[in-house]
């Protein structure tokens, strides 16, 4: 099941700074290892609410190989270029179940609800 890395990134600026370009030269070399790949980078249209700055968008094979590339020493060594010259939301979320539906959530929920409500009576 695939994994996701989503950055809300804003560059102060909103030009890359020479640590900022540096990040970004060395950045791929680290996820290559662990199957990274970048779905999406750029602005994104907003179409309710506010989002100031970039979105990025990753896919890794799954949740251990999100982790171990986000902790592995060669990330964690340009990870200060990033965090000293961008303000990133970093959030990781894995895909859904190939039968998943919003109805059957919501049915899931209801009947929770329901059970908890059910054992308080």
């Amino acid at each position: 099941m695939s994994t996701y890395l989503i950055n809300h990134l804003r560059i102060p600026g909103d030009v890359p700074n020479d640590a900022g370009l540096s990040y970004l030269e060395q950045v791929e070399a680290t996820v290559k290892p662990y199957g990274g790949r970048w779905l999406a980078n750029g602005e994104a249209s907003v179409v309710e609410g506010a989002w100031p700055g970039l979105v990025v968008l990753m896919e890794f094979p799954d949740r251990a190989a999100a982790d171990q590339w986000y902790n592995s020493p060669e990330y964690q060594e340009i990870l200060p270029l990033r965090l000293n010259n961008a303000i990133s939301d970093v959030v990781l979320i894995d895909s859904l179940p190939a039968d998943y539906t919003v109805r059957g959530f919501a049915q899931q929920v209801r009947a929770a609800v329901q059970a908890a409500s059910d054992s308080h009576n």
